[in-house]
C-alpha cells in the first residue's frame, strides 16, 4: 500500500498546525544549526514559500507576513534535513520511515528500475518519499558477487558499463569488488569522457591510492583502506590479485571471506601510521570521499548479540525479513570461533581509529548506513550511523555535516541542499534538544520540513504507525538479492 501525500494532507488538515499545503510557513524562535560549522544561532525565525527558505531574520526584528502559518519553536533546534549516503531498499510501503526519522535524502547504491519510477514519483509529489541519487547497476568482475551485475570482464566491459550506466540515467557508476584492473581504469577513463561519477568499493585488482589517482569520488566500507595503510601493501596487493586470478572462474562467498580475513590479519599486524598518513594525504588532494558505515561493520562485531537481535525498531521491518536477519545472526555469527570474533572486534576497532585520524587530516566523511543489509534500518540507522562517527572521534557538528553538507558537497548540490540558508531548499528537521550537546538529540524529532511541508510528531507518528501494520502483516519481504558473503553479512 502506497502513502500518497493526498492522505496525508488530509491528516494534517485538522491538527491545528502547518499543514503540507500551505505556501508561507514561518517558524519563529528556534535555534538554527546551519551544519557551516557556525554553531547555534538563537532565536530566530525561518521563513519558507513553496519549497524554499526565503529569508532568515532574528526573531525580535522580524514579524513573518500575516498570512503564513506560524510554528513557535522555542526551546527546539533546526538542522538540515539529513542524508544517508549508503542505501540498499526495495519496498515501497517503508519509505516513509526514511521522513519519519529525518532522513530527507538517500543514495541508492545499486540502481534498479524500480528506484528510477520512485525518484520521479517523488519529485512529482505521488509519493512519499525521500530525495534519491542512483547509482547504476553494480559493475563487478566475470565472476560476480551478486547475480545480475554488469559483468566487466575487460576494457571493453568496463567502457560499456559506463555507456549503459549514462543512457539508464544514473547519477553515478557503482563500481565493486572483483574488478580486473583493465576493466576498472577503462571504467576510470570513460566516467571521465562522459562526466559521470564512479564510486563504490575499492577492487582487490588496485590500491587505494590508485583508485584514488584515477578518480574515484567515494569508498565504502574503507575497502582498501586497512592493506593500503599496512607496511606489507606490496604483498598483500599481489595476494589480491593471485586469488582473483586464482578464481577467475570458481569463485565462492567463502572463499572471499576467507581472502579478506588473511589480509586482515597480516594489515591489522603491520599497520603503518606513516603509511596511512601519506593516503589520507592522497585521500584529501583527490577528493577522495569516504563512507565507512559502521553501521553494518558492527555487525561483523557481533555473535547473535541480543541488543542487535531484540532491537525494539525491529517492529517496522517486514517479518519475513526479520526472520532472515535473525537466521543469519544464529547461524553465521553464533558460530564464529573466538579467535574470528577477536579479529573483527580488532577490525572494527581500527577502522573506528582511521576514520577519526581521517577527520583531523581533511579528508571528507559521509553518513552512509548500508541499510538493506540486516539490522540496518531506513531511517533509524542514520542516527545508529551519526553515533559511530562520533565515537570514532569526530565532533557531533563534524557528524551532523558528514550527513548534511558534505552530502550536498559530494553530489554537486550545494546550491539547494545541506545547510539552512536563504535560497535553499526546505528540507529541515526541528528538534527537541541540541544534537551539539549529544548526537544522539537527532533522533528527539518534533517535526520534519520536507520541500517546505511541514510534518508535526503525530503525523510522524502516524507514518510509523501504518508501517507497523504493514510490516506485521508482510508475508513476502524478498528483496532482489540474498544478503550474505564475506563477514557473514554483505557489505554492498
Amino acid at each position: 500500500m502506497r502513502f500518497f501525500l493526498p492522505f496525508l494532507i488530509c491528516l494534517l488538515a485538522g491538527c491545528g498546525v502547518a499543514s503540507p499545503n500551505q505556501n508561507i510557513l514561518a517558524i519563529t524562535h528556534v535555534s538554527v544549526i546551519d551544519a557551516t560549522g557556525a554553531g547555534v544561532k538563537p532565536d530566530l525565525t525561518v521563513l519558507i514559500e513553496g519549497d524554499r527558505i526565503t529569508a532568515i531574520r532574528n526573531s525580535a526584528e522580524f514579524n513573518p507576513p500575516t498570512n503564513a502559518v506560524v510554528v513557535d519553536a522555542a526551546g527546539k533546534y533546526l538542522i538540515p534535513g539529513l542524508w544517508d549516503m549508503h542505501v540498499h531498499w526495495y519496498q515501497e510501503n517503508y519509505l516513509p520511515l526514511f521522513i519519519a526519522n529525518g532522513v530527507t535524502g538517500i543514495r541508492m547504491m545499486w540502481g534498479y528500475p524500480i528506484h528510477h519510477a520512485w525518484k520521479r514519483e517523488i519529485e512529482q509529489g505521488s509519493l512519499l518519499g525521500p530525495r534519491m541519487y542512483l547509482a547504476s547497476t553494480l559493475v563487478d568482475g566475470p565472476n560476480p558477487i551478486w547475480p545480475g551485475s554488469f559483468i566487466a570482464k575487460d576494457e571493453a566491459g568496463g567502457r560499456e558499463a559506463v555507456r549503459q550506466a549514462k543512457s539508464d540515467g544514473a547519477d553515478f557508476v557503482k563500481v565493486y569488488s572483483l574488478l580486473p584492473r583493465d576493466a576498472y581504469f577503462a571504467i576510470a577513463d570513460e566516467a571521465k569522457k562522459l562526466q559521470i561519477p564512479f564510486a563504490g568499493h575499492v577492487p582487490m585488482s588496485v590500491t587505494a591510492e590508485e583508485a584514488a589517482a584515477a578518480g574515484q569520488t567515494s569508498i565504502e566500507h574503507l575497502t582498501g583502506i586497512l592493506p593500503a595503510c599496512s607496511s606489507h601493501e606490496a604483498e598483500l596487493l599481489k595476494a589480491a590479485q593471485d586469488f582473483l586470478a586464482e578464481n577467475a572462474t570458481n569463485h565462492s562467498p567463502r572463499t572471499y571471506v576467507t581472502q579478506v580475513m588473511r589480509e586482515t590479519k597480516i594489515a591489522l599486524k603491520n599497520y603503518s601510521a606513516d603509511k596511512a598518513a601519506a593516503l589520507f594525504a592522497e585521500l584529501k588532494r583527490n577528493d577522495t570521499w569516504q563512507c565507512p558505515t559502521f553501521t553494518v561493520l558492527r555487525l561483523v562485531t557481533l555473535a547473535a548479540n541480543p541488543d542487535i537481535t531484540n532491537d525494539a525498531r525491529l517492529k517496522y521491518m517486514p517479518s519475513e525479513l526479520r526472520s532472515d536477519w535473525n537466521g543469519m545472526a544464529s547461524s553465521r555469527l553464533k558460530n564464529r570461533s573466538a579467535e574470528d570474533t577477536a579479529l573483527w572486534k580488532a577490525y572494527f576497532q581500527k577502522h573506528l581509529e582511521i576514520v577519526g585520524a581521517m577527520q583531523r587530516a581533511g579528508v571528507g566523511i559521509l553518513a552512509g548506513t548500508d541499510t538493506g543489509n540486516p539490522y540496518c534500518m531506513p531511517g533509524f540507522s542514520l542516527h545508529d550511523e551519526l553515533a559511530f562517527l562520533v565515537q570514532a572521534g569526530l565532533t557531533p557538528l563534524e557528524a551532523l555535516q558528514a550527513a548534511t553538507l558534505n552530502a550536498a558537497r559530494f553530489m554537486g548540490r550545494e546550491k539547494d541542499l545541506g545547510t539552512i540558508a536563504a535560497g535553499k531548499l526546505a528540507d529541515l528537521v526541528l528538534l527537541d534538544a541540541n544534537p551539539l550537546d549529544d548526537i544522539a538529540n537527532t533522533r528527539k524529532i518534533a517535526a520534519v520540513i520536507y520541500g517546505g511541508k511541514y510534518f508535526p510528531k503525530s503525523d510522524l507518528d502516524g507514518m510509523l504507525n501504518k508501517v507497523k501494520t504493514v510490516a506485521s502483516k508482510a508475508e513476502n519481504s524478498a528483496q532482489p538479492h540474498a544478503y550474505e558473503t564475506r563477514t557473514g553479512f554483505h557489505l554492498d
